[in-house]
């Protein structure tokens, strides 16, 4: 709620100074990001949790961990120098495409500096304080210095897809910040109160925004003092190719994709125009799936991210469905863009509903992989028998899907 509160001050004064360019979009993650800092620190205080991995302590000097830090930095060093080779190796990345993703290798590019710089200090003082500070890029900087120390293979390669997955996300949502704040905070008032679509429109734009924000600061602050760091990054192909197709460059799913389900439609706006009940009765159902869907966002607080284990949420929507976020962002697409209709007739609104139905079986897909990622983790084992039991959407599809065995 702190993020949520800071976020909304600046989108405020962006609205009302017509603030409505890529730095203020930037701000905009950092006025979501700096109150949940703050709060996680001083209030929920969660660099005391065991889970950080740090002992505060702890009294080992400099001299005791110099050693352990400068193998460290060489590994993550090279990480991040192997990720800087993809993005100048693969034009994708800085010219253009289905997202402006030029914008985010420059900003990647204007903090890359601060970045190596300040990763000296920031290491050889956490260094002192882990329990165990020999990590993944501990043992990636070992084994390529040719060590001769026991070389923890499977660190390494988790290591390596958590950063994988941090460099491919983390350009993507800084490429769509600047559009997606811009569109909110650029609104024409003039016309608002002319359809009850225009409002829900708006709303549904806020949302997006809060979206887009929470999940931006999410794959910037993976870090151990606050609790936000990547435990583990999916090993499961199925899951990255599930997770990867619904991202540029692989998105199957945008126009003229395989998965195109737009084609001779028209969304909600058009079909229902001059009905203002039915525009009304059904932009206030999609105002509340998108609302559920910047919910799920906002319930990761600053560990949000992709095919990762960053802590198992229990609280929020995830009371009430395991993925609330995949169900309601479904739901929205089906209600919103109507695919079963088709300006061109029915024969296209069929290809494009069985299309969406595809779509939503990958989903389910990601869904599925998840849980089999998570369910290593007996807290999440424990999570799911109890969603099971008693979380409203599992017994839901739970008694459905008895129905129709036994019928």
């Amino acid at each position: 709620m702190a993020g949520l509160a800071g976020m909304a001050l600046w989108t405020a004064i962006a609205t009302l100074y017509r603030l409505d360019g890529p730095y203020s979009a930037l701000v905009n993650v950092v006025a979501c990001a700096a109150p949940m800092v703050l709060w996680s620190v001083l209030v929920d205080r969660v660099h005391l949790n065991p889970s950080t991995g740090i002992d505060w302590s702890s009294k080992r000097t400099l001299k005791d961990t110099l050693d352990v830090s400068v193998t460290k930095l060489t590994g993550l060093w090279l990480t991040w120098g192997g990720i800087a080779l993809i993005y100048a190796t693969f034009p994708f990345w800085w010219n253009g495409g289905s997202a402006n993703f030029a914008w985010s290798i420059w900003c990647i590019e204007m903090a890359a500096p601060a970045l190596f710089l300040l990763s000296i200090p920031y290491v050889l003082w956490l260094d002192r304080k882990l329990v165990q500070p020999r990590d993944g890029a501990w043992h990636l900087g070992a084994w390529l210095m040719g060590l001769k120390e026991p070389i923890d293979h499977g660190a390494i390669h988790n290591h390596l897809r958590s950063w994988a997955v941090k460099g491919f996300f983390l350009a993507f949502m800084l490429s769509i910040v600047p559009p997606n704040f811009a569109d909110f905070v650029g609104w024409n008032f003039d016309r608002m109160f002319e359809s009850p679509a225009v409002i829900a429109n708006y709303c549904i734009a806020f949302m997006f925004v809060i979206d887009v924000a929470f999940a931006t600061a999410g794959y910037i602050l993976t870090m151990r003092p606050l609790d936000s760091h990547i435990r583990t990054a999916t090993p499961l192909a199925a899951g990255w190719t599930a997770a990867l197709i619904c991202y540029p460059p692989f998105v199957l799913m945008n126009e003229g994709g395989v998965l195109d389900y737009h084609q001779g439609s028209a969304d909600w706006t058009w079909w229902f125009a001059g009905h203002p009940w039915i525009l009304g009765g059904l932009g206030a159902v999609l105002v509340v799936l998108t609302g559920i869907y910047a919910w799920a966002t906002i319930a990761f607080g600053l560990r949000f991210s992709n095919l990762t284990h960053r802590g198992i949420l229990t609280h929020g929507p995830y009371a009430w469905s395991r993925h609330p976020a995949y169900l309601s962002k479904n739901l929205f697409w089906w209600l919103s863009g109507l695919p079963f209709l088709a300006t061109t007739g029915w024969a296209e609104g069929l290809r494009n509903a069985a299309i969406m139905a595809v779509v939503s079986g990958i989903y389910y897909w990601r869904a599925r992989t998840e849980e089999q990622h998570l369910g290593s983790d007996p807290a999440y084992q424990e999570y799911s028998a109890w969603m099971a039991r008693n979380a409203p959407v599992p017994r839901f599809f739970a008694w459905a899907g008895g129905k129709l065995r036994t019928t």
